[in-house]
């Protein structure tokens, strides 16, 4: 593990981080501290907490469209895809109860 410093917001932080991985957690350390920047620039007033908050449901939000573009669920959201799963779920589930009955 390397520990690396970071800026977000305007906050230094120290993260410890797999040598492989710290590319990819810079690059989203970039991401965050840009949205949470310009989520600060358009509401000056609100609170570190609450742009945070604000911040957390939009990079969730984006998860949850992120469209698959190859392999069998291309085109299919997240979202979308997760939602079937618990649908199927719940089916299975339903059918295994009816089977217990009999």
């Amino acid at each position: 593990m390397e520990r690396v410093e970071i800026s977000i917001l305007d906050r230094n932080l120290t993260l410890s981080v797999d040598a492989s991985e710290k590319d990819k957690l810079l690059t989203a350390v970039k991401n965050v501290d840009q949205l949470m920047q310009s989520i600060k620039a358009s509401a000056p007033n609100l609170s570190v907490e609450r742009i945070a908050i604000m911040a957390s449901i939009k990079l969730a939000s984006d998860v949850l469209s992120v469209a698959s573009d190859d392999g069998p669920f291309k085109g299919i959201q997240f979202g979308e895809f997760q939602g079937k799963i618990e649908s199927i779920n719940a089916l299975l589930d339903s059918t295994i109860d009816e089977l217990k009955a009999v």
